[in-house]
């Protein structure tokens, strides 16, 4: 009996000893690490420099703007807004018409053929200016698909038959015949038939406003300042225009072509002898046309004659549309560039055209 209660006592001190643990974690079995705990950050070298820092700077490229010039001359302008200004197309009269006035003063001269075997002067005026220009004859049908690239000119004329009235009037030519030409026309007074009597101002037609005319773009390309003409020298051209024979010759002094006619020195009213910077020579096929007045084939192909500072280049002219200009091409295709200033545009038939030199 007294054995039992021992081992009661016993057992009941075991449990009491086994409840009256201060942890309310059981212990750990795993030994704690006796490896020390690293930590690697991402190692940054600055290798000291033995130079001294570089700042390179964008490099800054200036192009300079192209300067303004005259879409007719190629040659440089003040007022930008002066090229806005329309061409003024002036039909000057050759046969029995000398000597003209102020052709001087004219951007562009074409020279074309008409009846009776003679020739006949469309001057172009945009850049400069003139009191009295003519003597101003009639108009031709084939005026109209030449002056197209000027973009609806001012066509200052005498008028002329029906048809090639209603063939200009219903053109994009802005209409200024004698018979509305707005104060802007006056007979001369000169001791000769009438038909060489009239004139027109180009300082008052400059003066008035013409809502249906355009600015004309630049109808040739130009050498820049210093660069050599294209071609091998020549010292001019000779030209049959029909009945006309027509000579070019190269001034080098002046840097000018110097015209004659039939021989003699062509002058015009002024006494100077006519001259320009370039000579174009364009060769025309010439169909038949009313009152056995031919038409020049302005849209298309042919051959070009270019004089441009001592230098002649040939090659080929093209146009696919009357709007477009002419655009010339040497033998090996590149393009034919002028000389700045004026210049006097030949339109002659095949076979007519002999270069000297």
């Amino acid at each position: 009996m007294r054995a039992s209660r021992l081992t009661l006592v016993l057992s009941l001190a075991l449990v009491a000893a086994a409840c009256g643990s201060g942890s309310d974690t059981a212990p750990s079995t795993v030994a704690p690490s006796t490896a020390a705990t690293t930590t690697t950050a991402a190692a940054t070298t600055t290798s000291p420099s033995t130079e001294a820092p570089t700042t390179t700077a964008a490099a800054t490229t200036t192009t300079e703007a192209p300067k303004p010039v005259w879409p007719l001359t190629g040659l440089p302008l003040d007022d930008p807004a002066a090229a806005q200004k329309p061409a003024i197309v002036v039909k000057v009269g050759n046969y029995d018409a000398h000597p003209q006035r102020n052709s001087q003063h004219a951007d562009i001269i074409y020279e074309e053929i008409i009846n009776a075997n003679v020739t006949r002067f469309a001057f172009v005026f945009q850049s400069d200016s003139a009191a009295e220009v003519g003597p101003v004859r009639s108009g031709r049908r084939q005026d109209v698909d030449l002056l197209g690239s000027l973009n609806r000119p001012v066509f200052a004329w005498a008028g002329g038959n029906r048809t090639v009235t209603d063939e200009i009037e219903a053109s994009d030519l802005v209409d200024l015949s004698q018979l509305h030409c707005k104060n802007t026309c006056y007979r001369s007074g000169d001791d000769k038939p009438v038909e060489f009597t009239l004139m027109f101002n180009i300082d008052k037609i400059k003066a008035l406003d013409f809502p249906d005319a355009g600015a004309p773009p630049q109808q040739f390309l130009y050498r820049k300042d210093g660069e050599a003409p294209a071609g091998r020298p020549s010292a001019g051209i000779d030209l049959k225009m029909e009945t006309y024979k027509i000579g070019w010759t190269w001034n080098a002094k002046t840097g000018l072509y110097e015209r004659t006619q039939n021989g003699k020195p062509d002058k015009d009213r002024s006494g100077e002898q006519v001259t320009t910077s370039n000579v174009v020579v364009l060769v025309m096929t010439y169909n038949p046309g009313i009152s056995n007045s031919p038409d020049a084939v302005s849209v298309g192909t042919g051959e070009a004659w270019v004089h441009s500072g001592g230098s002649v280049v040939h090659g080929t002219w093209k146009r696919t549309d009357r709007s477009q200009t002419f655009t010339l091409i040497d033998d090996d295709g590149n393009p034919i560039r002028l000389t700045p200033g004026r210049t006097f545009v030949e339109l002659p038939r095949a076979d007519s055209t002999l270069p000297r030199g």
